[in-house]
């Protein structure tokens, strides 16, 4: 037998399962074509929200805060689940362990720290943002008797 025709005999059957696969992923799909329907409506291509009707377009600007508090999510959440696995495991991993914890919240602690530094804790954007002035003499009380 010659090399091309034993590699072949070693993997027929992942050739038939990829021939199997692909057979039946265009089957369903001209399935669904030849099935579907074709009507065409006014309101066939709306979005439909729990029986009430749309109300404005699905066009919205969201700020970025939206997407600072889902990363802020993540990241406590996977440090929440690295510090849970660890707490269970805490008597096999030992002092190694607790060094690499102690690191581990640090370095989170100090991406904390650099994004209150640079303001990206700061909800308020800065048009809306209010400074207040005090003048020298404000603090004190003037009123003479």
């Amino acid at each position: 037998m010659s090399t091309t025709t034993e590699v072949i005999a070693h993997h027929w059957a992942f050739a038939v399962f990829l021939v199997v696969a692909v057979g039946m992923c265009c089957a369903m799909l001209a399935g669904a074509w030849f099935l579907g329907g074709r009507a065409r409506g006014r309101y066939k291509n709306t979005p439909f929200e729990s029986g009430a009707a749309p109300v404005g377009t699905t066009k919205l600007r969201l700020s970025a805060k939206f997407y600072l508090v889902a990363m802020f999510f993540v990241i406590f959440d996977v440090e929440a689940l690295y510090l849970y696995a660890w707490s269970a495991s805490i008597r096999e991993s030992g002092w190694v362990g607790f060094a690499e914890a102690a690191i581990f919240i640090l370095v989170l602690l100090a991406g904390l720290v650099y994004l209150a530094r640079i303001g990206a804790l700061d909800w308020t954007p800065v048009r809306s943002r209010r400074v207040v002035v005090k003048s020298p003499g404000s603090h004190t009380n003037h009123h003479t008797q």
